[in-house]
């Protein structure tokens, strides 16, 4: 995810990776990738937070800001493509 969040933001997967705080734009490209792995991928707050370094509760900030900010049309098309392109790419099909 860290990756294909990565490449579709132009920001550096290393940038996303790294420990203690970040440019407010990594954070928030960070905060719409942990929001899509619980939202979409069905990953556990404790697991992503694991996945990107961060603390559970970090996670559940992020999924609430993000959620809050989908009111905003533009910024609901970006997280909503996001969601597409992660879905395609890392969930596993449920057909035999």
């Amino acid at each position: 995810m860290i990756d294909i969040v990565a490449a579709l933001f132009n920001v550096s997967s290393k940038e996303l990776r790294r420990a203690g705080k970040t440019a407010t734009a990594v954070s928030r490209v960070r905060q719409i990738a942990m929001y899509v792995c619980h939202v979409s991928l069905e990953l556990t707050m404790t697991d992503i937070g694991s996945g990107f370094g961060r603390d559970r509760t970090t996670v559940m900030h992020a999924c609430h800001l993000i959620e809050d900010m989908r009111d905003d049309a533009e910024f609901d098309g970006i997280v909503g493509l996001t969601e597409r392109i992660a879905v395609a790419a890392l969930r596993r099909g449920d057909a035999a």
